[in-house]
């Protein structure tokens, strides 16, 4: 069955490049933007979702500007972690996780989930973009258009975001489907997100270096020189740098 896994991450992956370049393209200028203006860029998701706000942050080869939000009780390290289900479907609450995040006029939001259907993310692209921050979805639409939307607004998050990617993943996220077994297993958001999100990346840092801007880029901690250039990235735009 792994044979299988990876030749749908591959089928999704060339879909989404196929299809998704152009939005993509959007988002990393969007980023280089905001990075020459010296304003800030956040990620968000809530439970599984939040792992991709956790892997653009403090990250090798990443940018030290990315900012995660991880509101309380929207991590996987709530416990019972079916706890994060339930807060992510609290009316309010996204808009008070974006009022406490200092996100303000010319920042950048990327908000995923991959329904798109609960409160949360929606309240919270919903608030960025009232505060002037340009906010895009990360988002799975064959799903999210197949469910209706759990917010009070009506709204699913690719309806409410200035832009939307689409993972091009299946309903319900696993990809893989076992005879004997109804449900099927494996999902796809994780692994194709975060290639998605790394590529965005990769082409936000070529445009700055193609501006003349030096891009605030991690090393590896375990590189001989990589502490040192590091600690200059983070002194550099500290202002930038939330997490710290």
């Amino acid at each position: 069955m792994k044979t299988e896994y990876f030749d749908e991450i591959h089928r999704i992956l060339r879909q989404v490049e196929d299809t998704q370049s152009e939005t993509m393209d959007l988002l990393a200028e969007k980023l280089a933007e905001a990075i020459r203006a010296h304003k800030n860029i956040y990620a968000f998701g809530c439970s599984h979702a939040g792992i991709l706000a956790e892997e653009l942050f403090y990250r090798t080869g990443g940018l030290a500007v990315i900012n995660p939000i991880l509101p309380p009780g929207l991590t996987l390290t709530v416990r019972p972690v079916t706890m994060t289900s339930q807060i992510e479907r609290l009316e309010g609450y996204g808009r008070l996780i974006i009022e406490n995040s200092g996100i303000g006029e010319g920042d950048v939001l990327i908000v995923h989930s991959v329904s798109g259907r609960n409160p949360v993310p929606v309240e919270a692209a919903l608030a960025a973009r009232e505060k002037g921050a340009f906010v895009a979805a990360l988002t799975n639409l064959v799903y999210s258009k197949s469910v209706a939307s759990r917010s009070a607004c009506g709204k699913r998050l690719f309806e409410v975001c200035d832009i939307t990617i689409d993972n091009c993943g299946e309903v319900g996220d696993a990809v893989c489907a076992i005879e004997g077994m109804p449900e099927k297993v494996a999902a796809s958001s994780t692994a194709v997100g975060a290639a998605i999100l790394n590529a965005i990346v990769a082409d936000t840092v070529e445009r700055l270096v193609k501006s003349g801007i030096v891009p605030p880029v991690f090393m590896s901690a375990n590189v001989e020189g990589g502490d040192s250039h590091n600690d200059a990235m983070l002194k550099e735009y500290r202002d930038n740098i939330k997490y710290m």
